[in-house]
């Protein structure tokens, strides 16, 4: 049961990286927009626990990436999160069909096997040279697109803000992802044999996605007056402004 419990937060870190360059990106303009009522049964749970993550990425994940950043080279880095990227399309791929985004499919289709082919398996990518910027796809937009509702707002455990509706599109998206065991009985392509290895490798993703933009969350936060709804509200906007795209 633990590792089951770690596989989830693992995968939900996971995810949380994928789209947290999407979320930095939408946060100028959605912050400006009128906040709308959400309905937030959990506050108090989600206030302690904004707080403890809080403490963690200022304390431990952050230090952790600058000590990183100033021993590795940043090309490198850059290198090793395009085939991090890479290795996500099987998700991408499976929610732009979900969603009938065909063409997406296949301009996904196209920059995986351009990247795999010609770019050493992903560390370089092609997007610019073939003029591809597909959104990042999840089965959390998946379920929004088919018009499933958010639900109440969660705060995981070093993860952050997410929704009902977020968590429950995590099993689907693990089913599916390279770096998962889940589905590994039934799927030939993962890469890892146990939870261990699924430990080691997305937590040093995370260390090294981190690294090439450390100051991200702080300048996310530093004009929040009130960190847990500020999040929570940003965090809601930007996944349907995803959604809607």
């Amino acid at each position: 049961m633990k590792n089951i419990i770690f596989i989830l937060i693992l995968t939900v870190l996971s995810f949380a990286n994928d789209n947290k360059n999407d979320f930095a990106e939408d946060f100028d303009s959605e912050f400006s927009k009128e906040k709308i009522e959400i309905f937030d049964p959990l506050s108090g749970y989600n206030r302690l626990m904004t707080s403890f993550n809080d403490k963690v990425y200022l304390n431990v994940l952050i230090p952790i990436s600058k000590s990183y950043a100033n021993n590795v080279n940043e090309n490198a880095r850059i290198g090793i999160d395009n085939f991090f990227n890479n290795l996500m399309f099987p998700i991408r791929f499976t929610n732009n069909i979900l969603q009938l985004k065909f063409i997406n499919s296949l301009d996904e289709l196209r920059l995986f096997l351009a990247n795999t082919l010609w770019g050493f398996l992903g560390f370089v990518n092609f997007a610019e040279e073939l003029n591809i910027k597909i959104p990042k796809e999840d089965f959390g937009q998946t379920l929004g697109f088919y018009g499933v509702g958010e639900g109440f707002h969660v705060v995981l455990p070093f993860l952050g803000p997410s929704n009902l509706r977020d968590i429950a599109g995590i099993s689907a998206d693990s089913y599916v992802s390279v770096l998962s065991t889940t589905g590994s009985s039934d799927l030939q392509y993962k890469i890892l044999n146990n939870t261990i290895e699924e430990v080691a490798i997305k937590g040093y993703n995370v260390i090294n996605s981190t690294s090439l933009n450390p100051d991200q969350y702080e300048t996310i936060k530093k004009d929040a007056l009130d960190l847990y709804p500020f999040l929570r509200d940003i965090y809601s906007q930007a996944r349907q402004k995803q959604i809607e795209e």
